[in-house]
């Protein structure tokens, strides 16, 4: 069974987990191009954050930004190591769309990286039906960017 968290920076692993996760980013995204958010940005009013747990163990975590009343941007999906690479991905990204729908979000988009390392991120935003799009909200152009986005509805 798995159990989520709104909010929870203050659980250690859910704290180690994001710092690492800004770590990676970084350090796979050229100057300029890494649009990560910290820990305080994660904070933000406009910004809802679970983390998800299965027996007491961390899963990983996903955030959605409130860009206007019906169009939302995922933030911040990342699995623990320890849960890669096994379809927990697809966990993550299912309890961000029910809560989106929950919030009466009609669209979801995400940035993210162009590069290889970006690959398994790409792969699964493609098994769930985002397509590529021009950049939305404050982005802009980077060759070392992808904007996708996913039209959904209440079932």
């Amino acid at each position: 069974m798995i159990k989520t968290v709104e909010g929870n920076f203050d659980n250690s692993e859910v704290n180690e987990l994001l710092n690492k996760h800004f770590i990676e980013l970084k350090a796979a995204s050229p100057e300029g191009s890494a649009h990560v958010l910290d820990i305080p940005g994660l904070k933000d009013s406009s910004i809802k954050f679970w983390s998800l747990w299965e027996n007491d163990k961390l899963i990983g975590c996903g955030a959605l930004k409130f860009i206007n009343n019906n169009h939302g941007e995922f933030k911040s999906i990342r699995v623990h190591d320890n849960f890669r690479n096994k379809g927990y991905g697809v966990k993550v990204i299912k309890h961000l769309i029910n809560e989106a729908k929950k919030l009466n979000i009609k669209q979801i988009s995400v940035e993210t990286g162009a590069g290889e390392f970006f690959n398994p991120a790409r792969k699964l935003f493609d098994q769930y039906g985002f397509k590529e799009c021009e950049p939305f909200s404050h982005y802009k152009l980077d060759e070392n960017s992808i904007y996708l986005t996913k039209h959904i509805y209440n079932d």
